[in-house]
């Protein structure tokens, strides 16, 4: 039995009958007890779908999913629907909007043991770092703030599994990667498996122990943030994880790339500025704090290339740069 993964999906299909189509189709994966697991795809692409599918919220048209090798029975099926090792986080949060964060986190506990339920209740929020708003209505509270309420009434149950949708869609940029190390702890300290669905492939590739890459209701690629980064075998993998070019096997000739494949990607690191070649001309520059992004242009052919010296090259200036390395598909 302890070998058996978390979760295991089976050719498992989900199809809403509706123009497009959408849903998820044969799907087949394996998650890892304690691990975090980012589903990536475009907004469309059935992320979500799946996520309740997982969870037991939705019945699958056919297909298998299991927990620890037992089968996810559906809404079909249960009085009550849901698996009861698993809790979902869902992007409104669920929240009791006018009660007080305490009382919000504290009501998913019995009331046989006060005392417990109390400490169980601040040592949850202490661990969420939320514990100075216990007594703020949660309607008060930040998108970030409400966030970690949210998933504090999901963890105080003690669930197994932990099912995030879109967690960080409606957190600032600067409180992300504060939520993103908490995620982290949760998974490592208290052993939860950790599923989260996201349109930014930021969150997959700064915590996922495993990325699963979702297209058009199809699991198109799955492995480390690090193998899809730097090796993925799909153009869609490399466009959502990457602000790479995509050059058409045209436009790469031009730049003297020479293909038997439809498309050139190049990843904007991969081109080294002043470093001979072909004199390019810096159509625009932005500028991203300790780098900035430019814009080359070389006979109609456009390239986005990293500079870690911001204002070095003025717009219009000419630059020899050189391409050490492409990936063709």
């Amino acid at each position: 039995m302890n070998n058996l993964p978390a979760i295991e999906l089976e050719q498992v299909t989900k199809i809403y009958q509706t123009q497009p189509r959408s849903g998820v189709e044969s799907v087949s994966l394996s998650i890892e007890k304690g691990t975090i697991n980012v589903i990536a795809g475009a907004s469309g692409s059935g992320k979500s779908t799946l996520l309740k599918l997982i969870a037991g919220l939705l019945t699958p048209d056919s297909g298998e999913i299991r927990y620890l090798g037992k089968r996810v029975l559906g809404p079909t099926e249960k009085l009550i629907p849901g698996h009861e090792a698993m809790k979902v986080v869902a992007q409104d949060f669920n929240l009791n909007i006018y009660a007080k964060v305490y009382d919000n986190i504290a009501g998913l506990l019995s009331n046989t043991d006060l005392k417990g339920k109390q400490r169980k209740t601040l040592e949850v929020m202490e661990f969420l770092r939320i514990d100075h708003l216990a007594q703020k209505r949660a309607v008060d509270l930040s998108g970030g703030e409400q966030q970690r309420v949210a998933i504090a009434r999901a963890i105080i149950t003690g669930p197994e599994v932990l099912l995030l949708d879109e967690p960080f869609s409606q957190v600032d940029a600067m409180f992300k990667n504060e939520l993103r190390a908490d995620i982290r702890r949760m998974a490592t300290y208290l052993g939860i498996t950790v599923v989260l669905v996201s349109h930014d492939p930021v969150d997959g590739l700064s915590m996922a122990d495993k990325m699963m890459i979702i297209k058009d209701g199809n699991l198109v690629e799955e492995g480390s943030p690090h193998s899809l980064y730097n090796r993925p075998k799909e153009l869609y993998t490399a466009t959502l994880l990457t602000n790479c070019n995509v050059l058409s096997a045209d436009e790469a000739r031009v730049i003297g790339i020479h293909t038997n494949k439809d498309q050139v990607v190049i990843y904007p690191e991969w081109i080294d500025l002043a470093e001979g070649g072909q004199e390019w001309r810096v159509k625009e520059r932005l500028f991203k704090g300790f780098y900035e992004e430019i814009l080359l242009e070389y006979e109609g052919v456009e390239l986005r290339a990293l500079n870690t010296e911001p204002g070095l090259y003025k717009t219009d200036s000419i630059i020899n740069s050189g391409i050490r390395k492409f990936r063709e598909y």
